[in-house]
Formats: structure tokens, sequence, C-alpha cells
């Protein structure tokens, strides 16, 4: 793999799996790159998006139009690495502006071989991915890119999203803990299905020592750190091929330890409950989504990075092996599923980030609804 430098005009071809083709300038390092397109709509943050190992396997056509502007900096990563499989942008930054920036942001796309794409329509794109649903895609830059024809059969030949198992290809392989910031108050044992590095932070902010655990822990490995409460990730890939996270997650439920779940924890906890999942035609990504929260009526700007969601009943109790659960948040914009409660059990979980390093931080108060779980338990 060769590499590009800011200003190269190194030409680019986007090509999807249903023949549509956007041609661009390569952005990043130069090659070609496979994943499923999906955009998302923040209009900052891009670079704990980048980070964010949800991505894994995806490409993230940005709809702000100008990106790149505050360079990249070692603090905001929410990982060791960039997840995503290629990047997609408009308008990049000639020169970071920002303080905080150590490099630029294409630098560092080139630094970790992340092939992108700039100059490309992403408005078009985006209305293109909105119409048909995200779908498999290949960006192809410099020597990568003979006839269309042959990219197209190269595109088609890739993995598709649905029925992927992602979660141990992100994961940590070995256990690590955060430390409670101040008085430590309680344990929890935190599944990393793809966690992001600010999650543990919010909870040891609360006086939470985290223990965070790979996705392949068993159920004595969690109860071994002698938990008050088990938490479970966001992550990437198909819910409906995490059987040992959802396994694991009913023997959390059997003991009654109180639980707390985002994201990919969430369609783990709507398995778990016997509810099935479904794939969202373009899914929810970015940081401007209403949710309303049900118990209190209150409606969330939250961040959100999800392309499958909870296929349960909005308006009624369903009684299931663990007790009664109800549908505790619901996206505003389409009436997806966004969080689930359980009645009679201390386990809730939503499907959004309510760390959201970037922002909004309206969520934040669910680390909190978990601790008082945590505290009603020892009580």
């Amino acid at each position: 793999m060769t590499i590009s430098t800011r200003g190269d005009q190194t030409p680019a071809v986007l090509v999807l799996e249903d023949g549509r083709a956007f041609r661009g300038r390569a952005y990043g390092a130069v090659g070609e790159t496979f994943g499923e397109a999906v955009f998302s709509t923040g209009m900052t943050g891009y670079q704990e998006t980048l980070t964010d190992p949800s991505y894994h396997c995806q490409v993230v056509v940005m709809t702000a139009p100008h990106v790149g502007n505050t360079g990249v900096n070692d603090e905001d990563p929410e990982s060791g690495r960039i997840w995503v499989s290629g990047y997609v942008v408009r308008d990049p930054a000639r020169k970071p502006s920002s303080w905080r920036s150590q490099r630029s942001l294409d630098e560092e796309l080139v630094a970790q071989g992340v092939v992108g794409i700039s100059g490309v329509d992403t408005r078009a794109l985006t209305r293109h991915l909105r119409e048909r649903g995200a779908m498999r895609v290949g960006i192809f830059s410099g020597n990568a890119i003979p006839d269309e024809g042959t990219l197209l059969a190269k595109v088609r030949q890739a993995p598709e999203m649905t029925g992927a198992d992602l979660s141990t290809e992100v994961s940590a392989k070995e256990a690590y803990v955060v430390p409670a910031i101040g008085t430590k108050k309680f344990t929890v044992a935190a599944i990393d299905l793809g966690i992001k590095g600010m999650t543990p932070h919010r909870m040891a902010e609360r006086g939470i020592e985290v223990h965070v655990l790979p996705a392949t822990a068993t159920l004595e490995e969690v109860y071994a750190v002698n938990p008050d409460g088990v938490f479970f990730s966001n992550g990437p890939g198909d819910p409906s091929t995490a059987d040992h996270p959802v396994a694991l997650m009913r023997g959390v439920l059997e003991r009654s330890t109180p639980l707390f779940g985002i994201c990919f924890g969430n369609q783990i906890l709507g398995r778990a409950l016997g509810f099935g999942t479904y794939k969202l035609k373009y899914g929810h990504r970015g940081i401007n989504q209403p949710v309303q929260d049900r118990t209190t009526g209150k409606v969330e700007v939250t961040a959100h990075n999800h392309g499958f969601a909870v296929d349960a009943p909005l308006d009624q109790v369903s009684d299931t092996e663990f007790g009664r659960a109800e549908v505790s948040h619901v996206c505003l914009n389409d009436q997806v599923v966004e969080g689930l409660k359980l009645l009679d059990r201390p386990a809730f979980s939503v499907q959004y980030h309510p760390e959201a390093a970037a922002g909004p931080h309206d969520a934040a108060y669910l680390f909190d609804r978990f601790t008082t779980l945590m505290e009603g338990q020892r009580a």
C-alpha cells in the first residue's frame, strides 16, 4: 500500500454494491478497502467516531461537509486505533487550526493505513443510502482503479454485515481495571464487546472500580471480581450471532445482579428476554438523535451508532422468563426501540451512548441510574 499526502490529487472511486459510483480524490492511505457504507450525522467528534470499535468493518460517510479542521490529538481517541474500514468526506481541511492538534487527520489516516476518499458529493451519497439502505461498498485509489465493472464484482464478494460476528475481534484480549476516581463505592464487571474508553471513565467518576473483561469471559470470571453490578458495552456486528454474550447475560439476570447495557448491550438484553432483533434500513449514527425517556417524559438529544434494533412491543408490558419488561426509551424520528427495562429485576439498557465524549451529555444521568440500582441492591 502506498500513501498519500495532503493536497494529493490521486484519483479515487467509491463503488456501491448496487452499481452506483462516486469519483473523487484519495484521502489518507492509497489502495482499496471494503465494508458496509453508513453515514454519520455528527457535526463534530470525528476522532471519537473513527476510533469507536462499533464502526469495525464499516465505511463511514460524514454528512458534515468540512472535516479535519481540528486535526488529531492523543487525548480524544476512544480506543488504541482507528476501527473504520474506510472514510468518506467532501471537503477535508487543508490545515488543522486547533491548539490541541498534534497532527492532521489525513496524516493519521495514512499512518494507520485507512483508505479514504474526498471530493465526493456526500449529500447525494447520503440520500442514496437513505433511499436504498446501507450496503456493501469499496473505495479504490491509485493503481487499485481498473474498470468499474471489475470493482463492482469485488464489492459484491465482500462480507455482509448481516450475520457478522465481530465483537471478539475488537474486544480486549485480557482483563484490565479502571480504578475509581476518589472514594471507591462499587465494583462493576464490564463485558467488553467493543467498549469505548470514555465509558469506564464515566463510571470511575462515580466511584466505581471497573473490571473490563473480554467478550469471551465466563460467568465464573465475571463473579470472580465480586461485582456489585455488571455492564454490557457497545460493539459491532449482528446481535443474532452473539450467543455467548446472551447466555452470559441470562446468567447475570438469574442472579438478579444490577445490570446495565448500552447499544449492543441493549440488543443482547433484548435477546436474553426473548425478543428478536432486526437490521435497520440505514441505522442511526451521529450525535443529534432525539430520544424520549418514557420514565420521565424527557426528550434527550443523544449519540448513536447502531444498524440493528430490538423488536419489542412499544405500548405494552411483556412477560418474560425474568419477569415483566417494557420499552423505556424510543427514538422520536422513527419509533425504534431505544431502551428496555425489567420491572421485577434490577436491569435496564439503552440503544445509544450516554458516555458521549464528543457530546451531547443529556443522557449522562443513566450512569447515576445504574449507581442507584446498585445502592438499592446493597441496601
